[in-house]
């Protein structure tokens, strides 16, 4: 198992980082919202989860260990795998997910891309005793969630883009978000930015 990893970030793509360690290149799916922590060149340590396949090792890492264990436990629901698990953290924090199990609350589940209304039904069933309860409840008049603006302007900058690129893309997604009403999805989002910045080049 290996448990973290501490090294120079050499690279960052919209689902992984490359961290160097010890003049290797480690390749580690992340989230949208831990990508948005790390910058190429700068020193990170990356919480991590190793998933085993016959024909793949797959690193998955997170900003906090809070996060990786929520991963762990999501993934001993039938039918979560790594990838599910990974995606029902780019949408919802690991306390956002505790409140949403401990409430039953089937929409913030079926939020998530690949969970229908059945499957959030079985999932909130299944998770109930295993997440445990909300670490830090939200303080009384205050977002759950940082502006969606902020998170996706620092994901662009994260990823190598210039300030005025990232300024434009996060201008076009914005009808995008707005419709979305208060809780949009910064994973979604920045999968549009960087559909609008790939359309420009």
């Amino acid at each position: 198992m290996i448990a973290f990893v501490s090294g120079t970030i050499a690279a960052l793509a919209p689902d992984a980082a490359v961290v160097e360690v010890g003049g290797v290149g480690m390749a580690v799916q992340c989230t949208p919202n831990t990508l948005s922590t790390l910058r190429i060149g700068q020193p990170a340590r990356l919480h991590t989860s190793l998933v085993v396949r016959e024909d793949s090792l797959t690193l998955y890492g997170f900003a906090d260990d809070d996060e990786r264990q929520v991963f762990e436990l999501l993934q001993t629901a039938n039918g979560v795998g790594p990838r599910l698990a990974q995606a029902m953290l780019a949408v919802h924090t690991p306390d956002a997910l505790r409140r949403a199990v401990a409430s039953g609350d089937e929409k913030a589940l079926t939020a998530v891309p690949g969970i229908g209304k059945k499957g959030a039904q079985k999932l909130l069933l299944e998770l109930k005793d295993r997440l445990g309860e909300p670490v830090g409840a939200p303080a009384v008049g205050t977002p759950v969630t940082q502006g969606w603006r902020d998170q996706l302007h620092a994901a662009l900058i994260g990823l190598g883009y210039a300030t005025r690129e990232a300024d434009e893309a996060v201008a076009a997604v914005a009808p995008q978000a707005e419709a979305a009403g208060s809780t949009p999805q910064v994973g979604q989002l920045l999968k549009a930015a960087l559909q609008t910045l790939n359309r420009a080049r």
